[in-house]
């Protein structure tokens, strides 16, 4: 899981000139606020398909919340692991009692250097790539639609399984050289 935290739904003041021959498209730079969400998606990798939901607020409530969503669908999973960075959400302590209590839901951090790692924050750039670097909201509640639509298309279109070429050794090897220790569960710098 991963969300794009306050994304904001700008409106440009003129609208984008298209591509001529000779021209190259102009796209004006002022822009007027209209609102703030927080785009939280939950990504499955044994399918490539990702769920999201836009939220009013980015702290463990909401990123709880839906964490009960992707349970209420995989009700019947004795394990779901799941990978997250070290956001404000997912460390808070009312987050950790959660996973403490919950034994079928273990949680692994990415280290901060390798956002990488989490597939779910990649699936969300290449979403963001597509649905969101070129549109141009005229609101909050426009800009809440257009995601809402946007996963299923997005689904449909590009959902796929992340074929990940890393091994165990390449991750060892790797965090060997960056200087990190790799424990059961968590990541920790070595000093």
């Amino acid at each position: 899981m991963d969300e794009k935290p306050n994304l904001q739904a700008l409106r440009r003041v003129a609208p984008t000139q298209p591509m001529a021959p000779g021209r190259i498209e102009r796209r004006e730079f002022e822009y007027e606020r209209k609102g703030v969400i927080h785009f939280l998606v939950a990504f499955n990798v044994y399918d490539g398909t990702m769920l999201g939901w836009c939220l009013d607020k980015n702290d463990h409530e909401h990123f709880l919340w839906g964490v009960r969503q992707v349970a209420r669908r995989s009700a019947k999973a004795r394990r779901i692991p799941l990978i997250v960075d070290n956001g404000g959400s997912h460390i808070a302590q009312e987050t950790l009692r959660y996973f403490a209590r919950r034994p079928r839901w273990p949680v692994l951090y990415t280290p901060a250097p390798a956002s990488w790692l989490n597939q779910a924050e990649l699936r969300l750039r290449a979403f963001t790539a597509k649905y969101l670097d070129r549109f141009d909201p005229e609101s909050r509640q426009h800009l809440i639609e257009h995601l809402t639509l946007s996963v299923p298309e997005y689904n449909r279109r590009f959902a796929h399984p992340f074929a990940w070429s890393w091994t165990r050794r390449d991750l060892y090897a790797w965090a060997e050289k960056k200087g990190y220790a790799i424990c059961s569960k968590t990541y920790a710098t070595v000093h």
